[in-house]
């Protein structure tokens, strides 16, 4: 009984912990910071997974990139953050988190495979997000930062479907033949 209330206290504790992780309801320009520094902490991570673990040479390249604009973009949005008092994410949310532990017992085309399509998947998601800062937003910076920040996240995902086309072994939807 005393291990399932401690088990049970210390759940409360990670949630509430999670819960006040999360920006407040409304908050366009904390939500966007929270959710943008996620995924791009996300995309470097998986990236650079990728870079050492996909066997196509295009994928190794993409994820190259990837890990470099990447960076260089999360630089600036932890910039930008710090200097409008918004809190970024910590760490990866945990949809991504459920991503890299599935890479990580994928190997070969199934890996290149896998990544390539979340890959286009999480750029629309993204480019979904920035647009809707760009528009929406409240903080002028960020809403400059999203607008200036779209047309290297679209051809990103350009580079994304066409990596994802040119597999071996899959369509131009990234199905298998």
């Amino acid at each position: 009984m005393r291990t399932m209330l401690l088990s049970l206290a210390l759940g409360a504790a990670c949630l509430s912990l999670a819960l006040a992780q999360e920006p407040r309801k409304g908050d366009v320009d904390a939500t966007f910071v929270f959710k943008a520094s996620a995924g791009g902490l996300a995309e470097v991570n998986l990236s650079a997974l990728a870079v050492k673990r996909a066997s196509d040479p295009a994928v190794k390249r993409f994820a190259q990139t990837m890990v470099d604009d990447h960076t260089k973009a999360n630089k600036e949005l932890l910039d930008l953050a710090n200097k409008t008092g918004l809190r970024a994410a910590p760490r990866m949310d945990a949809e991504h988190q459920k991503l890299a532990e599935t890479l990580g017992g994928l190997s070969g085309p199934a890996f290149d495979r896998e990544f390539m399509t979340a890959q286009v998947k999480d750029h629309k998601e993204t480019i979904a997000l920035f647009e809707k800062e760009a528009k929406g937003g409240k903080n002028e910076d960020l809403k400059a930062w999203a607008e200036k920040t779209l047309p290297t996240l679209r051809h990103h995902l350009k580079m994304a479907e066409e990596t994802q086309g040119k597999l071996k072994g899959t369509t131009e939807k990234g199905k298998t033949p």
